[in-house]
């Protein structure tokens, strides 16, 4: 198997994984039918973190797969992941690649796109910024946290989204389904998601008190009876996630599963869904998944979702067609 994908006119894609998250990467050159570019990356001891490429990548479509996430089993925290995308990319530059895509299906800091108290940064911009002055020419990612991401970036971002393969999941389910939003700011994408799998819709009243911190006072919408599904894009230590399900289970609901794109399981979070009345939590594999997860936890693989948007930009082809123009789900 070669290690890219070339055309008759000579033009060359290459994929090459950071340490972040290489099996979603392999599952990607899996599916192109090519093998992953060899790059040799490292971490000194004073922290600093090293990459090269091994093999020409002059004039080639250069991917670099890596989620902005922390990996306990290659040593990389999340800041590390952002570091070692921007060398990469950088090396990438120097290398005379033709161009630089950034798969970065977790977008790391999306959730400080805003101030929201004096004197804070917009960290979210911050990062868009400083790939941008790395030399990336393109960002792939999935499922941001908010619409606004896609305006600090003054190159092409592609944005995909995960909603289709967690709605073929539940689309089984032989029940009187409910699709539940976690909050005022996913009604929209939640009320399309509902309508993809024919199911009711329903809304949590949320407050937050403080950061990572969540109190749900009120579920509006029927769900007594029913099977309720929490349809978030991030669950990073769950807290608003139980309390939701603990909600629900009090307004009467029958059941409850909880889904999201990005399953960050920091902190105390897989005790807490351990613990929590949900029979089923389903994420897709942006982040990968750390050690001790409860077997309800279910992890739905996005790599064919990634190979096909990255086959069709290396072939100036329409991304938005993948998702039937339903991509910008804000």
């Amino acid at each position: 198997m070669n290690a890219s994908l070339q055309t008759a006119s000579g033009k060359r894609l290459m994929v090459f994984s950071g340490r972040s998250n290489e099996p979603l990467a392999a599952d990607i050159v899996g599916l192109l039918g090519i093998e992953l570019g060899k790059v040799t990356l490292k971490t000194f001891s004073s922290g600093e973190v090293y990459s090269r490429f091994d093999e020409s990548i002059r004039g080639a479509d250069v991917f670099i797969v890596q989620p902005m996430c922390a990996n306990p089993e290659t040593g990389v925290n999340a800041n590390d992941s952002l570091l070692e995308l921007m060398v990469m990319v950088d090396a990438a530059v120097g290398s005379s690649a033709h161009r630089v895509i950034a798969v970065t299906p977790w977008y790391g800091y999306s959730r400080q796109d805003k101030k929201s108290a004096p004197r804070e940064p917009i960290s979210a911009r911050m990062v868009a910024r400083a790939l941008e002055a790395t030399g990336v020419d393109r960002v792939l990612a999935m499922d941001l946290h908010a619409g606004q991401l896609q305006g600090f970036f003054g190159i092409p971002l592609d944005h995909m989204t995960a909603a289709g393969i967690i709605g073929e999941y539940f689309a089984d389910l032989d029940d009187d389904l409910v699709v539940v939003a976690p909050d005022a700011g996913r009604v929209k994408l939640n009320k399309q998601f509902a309508t993809q799998i024919g199911a009711g819709l329903a809304i949590l009243d949320k407050e937050r008190p403080q950061q990572q911190v969540a109190e749900i006072n009120t579920v509006i919408g029927d769900v007594h009876g029913k099977t309720a599904i929490v349809i978030d894009d991030i669950i990073d230590t769950a807290g608003t996630l139980c309390a939701a399900g603990d909600a629900l289970m009090r307004a009467g609901a029958r059941r409850v599963f909880a889904a999201a794109t990005h399953g960050v399981f920091s902190g105390p979070a897989f005790e807490r869904l351990a613990a929590s009345p949900f029979e089923r939590i389903v994420v897709t594999d942006t982040i990968p998944l750390r050690p001790g997860a409860p077997d309800k936890i279910e992890v739905l693989s996005c790599a064919p979702l990634l190979a096909d948007t990255i086959y069709r930009i290396f072939t100036d082809d329409s991304v938005s067609e993948v998702f039937g123009g339903k991509n910008h789900t804000f």
